[in-house]
């Protein structure tokens, strides 16, 4: 963790991040319009390589809407082989850098039948079916406790100020449930019934490990999916990645608008 930190204060100076981003698939165009300081993830210590399609693998520094904001342009998946804890090391870094709120995005497929592609969902709870957690190991006391509570991971005054800035700019917005499963295969109908009968809305293969050391780290959490399909439940029309990318470069400018209004109410 030093020598991450010093790498990176090494290049950004004095520049203290207080919000941290995470772009999803296809939404990383935000950092490429607000970029002042750029590092590739191959170039950091300790940091893994982003290798999915729609993720560049840069720690972006930007000041937008006044505000000192980190960018990760591109996340790294457990699917890729990378264990939990690698996954989601980047984080306590965001924490350790003095990062106090954490916007969590991703592209997610909608297991709510009255979801559209396109729609945006704030994240008001999650389900952890990764069959692992990124705590588990040795308990880092300088950054939380060994047992955190769960109760309020995704902040209900986040909550309420993204839907006053999607009601401001006209942007219907969902909210729901998330369920994360291991992936990299998409879900089967009769995984997407049973997401469904846990009362999930939203199913994909991220953010649940970010949330769960975010919040151990003391951060206030807020997670927006961008609905990138209907997730198949009746063994319809294929799914592909690149269906996801479509949807999310479908609705990237009503999520672009959305984080910035959202970071400037912060």
């Amino acid at each position: 963790m030093e020598e991450t930190l010093k790498y990176i204060q090494s290049i950004i100076g004095d520049f203290k991040p207080e919000i941290g981003i995470i772009l999803g698939s296809g939404l990383g165009e935000l950092a490429d319009e607000y970029c002042d300081i750029a590092i590739s993830y191959n170039d950091i210590p300790n940091f893994i390589k982003s290798t999915v399609k729609g993720h560049k693998g840069r720690l972006v520094f930007a000041q937008i809407s006044g505000k000192n904001v980190v960018m990760m342009q591109g996340r790294n998946h457990f699917y890729e082989g990378h264990t939990m804890q690698e996954i989601t090391y980047p984080i306590k870094v965001m924490k350790k850098l003095g990062v106090k709120n954490l916007i969590l995005t991703n592209a997610a497929g909608g297991v709510n039948e009255s979801f559209s592609a396109g729609d945006l969902m704030i994240i008001t709870d999650h389900i952890n079916n990764m069959g692992s957690n990124p705590l588990i190991g040795k308990n880092d006391d300088t950054l939380g406790e060994r047992f955190p509570d769960m109760t309020d991971v995704y902040k209900l005054d986040l909550i309420e100020l993204a839907q006053k800035c999607a009601q401001y700019l006209n942007i219907d917005i969902q909210k729901g449930v998330y369920i994360a499963n291991s992936g990299p295969s998409y879900e089967t109908p009769a995984e997407i019934r049973m997401a469904r009968l846990l009362g999930a809305d939203a199913v994909g293969m991220s953010t649940v490990p970010e949330a769960i050391v975010a919040n151990y780290c003391g951060m206030q959490v807020l997670g927006i999916s961008c609905i990138s399909n209907a997730a198949s439940s009746s063994g319809g029309a294929a799914l592909s990645h690149e269906e996801v990318i479509a949807a999310t470069d479908k609705a990237k400018h009503k999520f672009k608008q959305l984080v910035v209004k959202i970071i400037e109410q912060i």
